[in-house]
């Protein structure tokens, strides 16, 4: 191929100018996260050592509150930014919609510092929970999953922004109970959020219910291996 045409569609119908924005976006959406969980730890620096005759463990059961809220919102949005990047690692290229919903994404990402550290200052006993401090901190967290949710919906709805074959392995070709694992992990965090409001107390012990469904709608590993395995090989082998 001339120089001339080098900007012109590569394989699969993607320019080398699309995939440079689309390196960048995902280099910048990085950022954000890496930002944001950062952001994350700073309520905990600002806890003074132990003191005259307290030990680390009085402290660590004073501040208890604020290190749960720091560890959950850690462990999920880790969780959710492993998803979003199977997510992008089998795309190259994305449309306005994929922009929008990712940056939506990369928002209720960069707003959950506060609202963890809101919910961090409940005390052991959470119960600010009528005033809506657990309810925000629930629902920001129900909202960065529905925005993973919803690019990943509209990425398998259109395989012009995918890589080529990509339709046929990963992510894609998991069985719709798989597929489902998003909206319901969303909808589950928008209920916990609810409860917040009446039962504070119960809230922290449902986050807990985030495994089972982990596991309910996740999709079998060696069923998985076992299907990519055989639809890679031709009937002859």
């Amino acid at each position: 191929m001339d120089h001339e045409h080098e900007g012109e569609a590569e394989a699969g119908g993607v320019t080398a100018e699309a995939r440079r924005a689309f390196d960048r976006l995902v280099n910048f959406t990085d950022a954000v996260v890496a930002i944001a969980l950062t952001l994350e730890l700073l309520p905990l620096i600002e806890i003074p050592g132990p003191t005259g005759d307290e030990t680390i463990w009085t402290l660590l059961s004073a501040n208890g509150a604020q290190i749960y809220s720091f560890l959950l919102s850690f462990l999920l949005v880790v969780i959710m930014w492993v998803v979003h990047n199977r997510i992008f690692n089998v795309m190259q290229t994305y449309d306005s919609t994929i922009l929008w919903l990712n940056i939506g994404w990369m928002l209720s990402i960069a707003f959950l510092p506060w609202p963890t550290a809101m919910y961090g200052e409940a005390g052991s006993e959470f119960n600010n929970g009528s005033v809506g401090v657990g309810l925000i901190y629930w629902l920001n967290l129900a909202a960065i999953s529905g925005f993973g949710a919803a690019i990943a919906f509209h990425a398998s709805r259109h395989p012009e922004l995918l890589e080529p074959g990509a339709a046929a392995r990963g992510w894609l070709a998991q069985r719709r109970r798989a597929r489902l694992r998003g909206p319901v992990f969303t909808l589950y965090l928008a209920f916990i959020g609810v409860v917040s409001e009446f039962l504070p107390d119960l809230a922290p012990w449902l986050a807990l219910g985030l495994i089972v469904i982990g596991r309910v709608f996740s999709e079998n590993p060696g069923k998985s291996r076992l299907r990519s395995r055989a639809s890679s090989q031709s009937p002859g082998n």
